[in-house]
């Protein structure tokens, strides 16, 4: 062959290697940017691997120390509940009112270490109502507590307010015929401020969180954006009721919990007779006028209960309240029967089951245990649906046993029912 002819025969090889080899270095790279492309969060039901892992790596130690701001009628008493079933496993020290103040920390007056049983101080979680003091409960809980509380919609939380206190609130029980209407028609005809729970009446989230509630942010707006400073200075995680498990999420993530010790069974809701099913427009408006400083309160803490949700993943945040939802309903299957319900209180056989009933016109609900038995898994329901004054009173007396107060033990299952209380304890308001 002449050299000619060969050497264009060495060239056409070596081209044909080039294109071959480029074409192959071609595919893989569509290959990898499809790749790339599947794991991209644009898509989260499609692509949920995009989401972080439920454990981190290397994991965090739980946080044990953390105080719960439980605001009224905000599904505080679930969170509570959560709560003390951590301490237990734990062997935590749950800080426990005094009995001069009955189940909650002398409500409605300031907040005071000395309301604190003794048998339960020094302690690392506290979880039952009082009126928010920062510099008491610093002295009170450790240095590193976590402080977390919870809000609810106004006009959703008046509604329950004017049921659930309409007995013990003089401005409530003024209204003829308890009608909530007649009261957000005229507020002021039926409300005294400074009288015995006026503050159930008005602005309650706000005098829980230690502000005044007699204050206007229409008529003087900086005082509503200082108590907001003041609340985002010491709270890590303000929750949203409506928003109730990705609240949740954000906690378990915040403590460096399981997804297991943030399940619950719904506890302290009234029958659907003792509520009103839809609050109508008009109604909720004048709802948050007459609350306007909760009001402000609540559209400043949703706004940024969102936006915490963005930083972490709003798909990832859904997909584990997802979870979360799945595994509280196999963990309610597993304890209250295949179809678990919430019962009227006389329906429930188990005594430590029963919820308190705040008046004859108001039905609190509860769950009941399917059949007898005793065990660990008996005991573990039982606590996961058990109210609040039923827990409180037995984890005072197991703290105080630890404590060498008494040595007999008591089971949970054969004790007696706590004595009846009143809803609210027997103190005048004060500051």
């Amino acid at each position: 062959m002449p050299p000619i002819l060969q050497c264009l025969q060495q060239s056409t090889t070596t081209m044909s290697r080039r294109k071959i080899l480029l074409l192959v270095l071609g595919c893989s790279t569509i290959s990898l940017l499809i790749h790339h492309w599947s794991q991209l969060s644009w898509y989260p039901k499609l692509f949920p691997l995009s989401c972080p892992p439920l454990r981190e790596s290397p994991p965090r130690a739980k946080h044990m120390s953390v105080a719960f701001l439980k605001t009224h009628k905000t599904a505080g008493t679930t969170v509570q509940n959560i709560l003390f079933r951590f301490a237990e496993r734990h062997n935590l020290t749950v800080a426990l009112p005094h009995p001069s103040c009955e189940h909650q920390f002398c409500y409605p007056r300031n907040f005071s270490a000395h309301f604190v049983h003794p048998a339960t101080r020094p302690p690392h979680m506290l979880a039952s109502h009082l009126r928010f003091d920062r510099a008491e409960l610093e002295r009170l809980m450790p240095s590193d507590t976590v402080y977390v509380t919870i809000l609810r919609e106004p006009a959703a939380m008046f509604e329950s307010l004017f049921s659930y206190y309409n007995q013990y609130c003089p401005a409530f029980r003024r209204v003829p015929n308890a009608s909530l209407e007649a009261f957000l028609r005229t507020p002021e005809a039926y409300y005294r401020p400074g009288e015995h729970f006026a503050m159930f009446a008005h602005n309650t989230l706000a005098y829980d969180l230690g502000g005044d509630n007699e204050r206007s942010p229409r008529d003087d707006a900086a005082y509503l954006a200082g108590l907001i400073r003041q609340v985002e200075e010491v709270f890590s995680l303000v929750m949203i009721a409506e928003y109730f498990d990705e609240s949740l999420v954000l906690l378990r993530r915040l403590l460096a919990w399981d997804l297991d010790d943030v399940l619950y069974a719904k506890l302290n809701a009234r029958a659907a007779t003792s509520r009103l099913a839809t609050i109508p427009e008009a109604l909720a408006r004048a709802a948050r006028t007459w609350n306007a400083l909760d009001a402000g309160l609540y559209d400043h803490f949703n706004a940024t209960f969102w936006r915490r949700v963005a930083r972490a993943g709003r798909a990832c945040v859904e997909r584990e309240a997802r979870e979360l939802r799945e595994a509280r309903q196999r963990l309610l299957r597993r304890c209250f029967g295949d179809e678990p319900v919430l019962r009227p209180a006389a329906q429930i056989r188990t005594k430590q089951l029963q919820p308190w009933q705040p008046s004859r016109k108001v039905d609190i609900m509860g769950y009941d245990l399917p059949g007898g038995g005793a065990g660990p898994t008996t005991e573990a329901c039982l606590k996961l649906a058990m109210p609040e004054v039923q827990y409180s009173n037995y984890l005072l007396r197991k703290q105080k046993r630890r404590g060498g107060v008494r040595s007999r033990p008591e089971p949970v299952l054969d004790n007696p029912p706590p004595r009846p209380i009143r809803a609210l304890p027997r103190v005048s308001q004060g500051t």
